[in-house]
């Protein structure tokens, strides 16, 4: 079967795009793999489907990680998303989607986008767990999909991988695991964020609901305020901002690029 898709990046994660509006694909978990096979296929973190809403939205966003597995929530890839959508359909500059993490709102400005995220929950400060030989202090956060964030000295220096792979299959974080962010705090309001992947089982480029888990805690530990400014091991800036009250953090929204990169077909058997 051949089938037409459009490559994206967001800050450096990419991603397959498919209009998928007459819900005519089913992809099976070794299409998913094999579109994403940086060898065999188009290469990308993940796959994307565009499928008409359940409700009122304007679409509904389907993501599937390299392993084949569906997801609930990509921010890097809602940002592709919402540029895709609106190349093959709507044309206007705002527009909602449905997830699997909730309602996502978007507004387009040229090449960059602003989510309105889902409200983040699960918010645990201050555990430490021990991985090999070192112990970890360790705050987690549900934005969409389950994260862990800890603060280090060096990121250039931390074993990302190594850590990161323990982190994600750590029995604390069974049966779902987690993704782990490795945070260092650049100046005031600005940090630097290392992430790897749950389902990709690999360090990313970036990662949106990373770099949201990691602001938001950061602003938690430190009493700091919205925007954070955040770097991404892709080399883009995200911006992250928020609102706190009694009950956490709303009003969540993230803006950074999400770039067209090719378009193409491809025969997945």
């Amino acid at each position: 079967m051949m089938l037409q898709f459009a490559k994206m990046n967001g800050a450096g994660n990419d991603f397959v795009l498919i209009d998928n509006r007459d819900e005519l694909l089913k992809l099976s978990t070794r299409q998913i793999q094999l579109l994403c096979d940086r060898h065999r296929g188009v290469g990308a973190d993940g796959v994307l489907l565009v499928e008409p809403p359940t409700g009122n939205a304007d679409f509904r966003m389907r993501y599937y990680n390299s392993d084949g597995g569906e997801v609930e929530m990509c921010a890097n890839g809602a940002r592709c998303f919402a540029r895709f959508a609106n190349r093959v359909s709507v044309q206007r500059d705002e527009l909602q989607f449905e997830t699997l993490a909730g309602m996502i709102q978007a507004e387009l400005h040229d090449n960059r986008v602003k989510l309105r995220l889902s409200e983040p929950k699960e918010m645990v400060l201050h555990r430490t767990l021990e991985i090999g030989n070192v112990k970890l202090a360790l705050h987690s956060m549900n934005t969409g999909v389950p994260h862990v964030v800890t603060f280090v000295d060096n990121l250039e220096a931390t074993p990302v991988q190594d850590w990161g792979a323990q982190l994600r299959y750590h029995p604390a974080f069974q049966p779902k695991g987690t993704n782990a962010n490795f945070v260092k705090q650049l100046e005031p309001a600005k940090i630097a964020v290392r992430t790897y992947e749950r389902g990709v089982e690999d360090e990313t480029l970036a990662c949106g609901t990373g770099v949201t888990a990691s602001g938001l805690i950061y602003a938690a530990l430190n009493g700091v305020g919205s925007p954070i400014q955040i770097l991404v091991r892709g080399g883009d800036w995200l911006e992250l901002g928020f609102e706190k009250g009694r009950s956490g953090f709303y009003a969540v929204t993230l803006e950074g690029p999400a770039d067209f990169v090719f378009e193409g077909t491809i025969n997945i058997g």
